[in-house]
């Protein structure tokens, strides 16, 4: 299990329409699936996009990395479990995607995003206080 300040976990179906001709999920889907688990995760925080946005701040993703291990089908349960890892110079975030119903681990994943301030454009090396805050008042 992944080592995380904050976990939340998001469960779901696998659509049709993530799925390729065999019924797999498309590799590239597994990007969206880790972008639920985070909206999960900022959301629980309290600092989730719509928040980032009035404090006048976006995070865009700076780096992805993916794992997988083994393929998800349609129909399928999917379990994403986010973790933070870190948030006082960026927000990076853990992702453990499982089949539900038998809990092998089918992908591993982390993304980091970096704080931008949306009226100078100007990349932030250190997140936002507000941010470090609803952290650490979770934590």
């Amino acid at each position: 299990m992944m080592k995380a300040k904050i976990t939340e976990e998001t469960v779901f179906t696998v659509d049709f329409f993530d799925v390729d001709s065999m019924r797999v999920v498309y590799h590239g889907n597994y990007i969206n699936y880790m972008e639920r688990g985070r909206c999960a995760l900022l959301n629980k925080i309290g600092f989730g996009y719509t928040e980032m946005e009035s404090e006048g701040y976006a995070f865009p993703v700076v780096d992805i990395k993916v794992k997988y291990l083994h393929p998800l089908r349609f129909g399928e349960r999917v379990r994403v479990i986010s973790g933070l890892t870190e948030y006082e110079n960026c927000i990076k975030i853990a992702y453990e995607i499982r089949n539900d119903a038998t809990g092998e681990l089918c992908t591993k994943a982390e993304s980091t995003q970096m704080a931008v301030e949306i009226a100078s454009g100007e990349t932030k090396f250190v997140c936002p206080r507000i941010f470090i805050e609803r952290v650490e008042a979770l934590a």
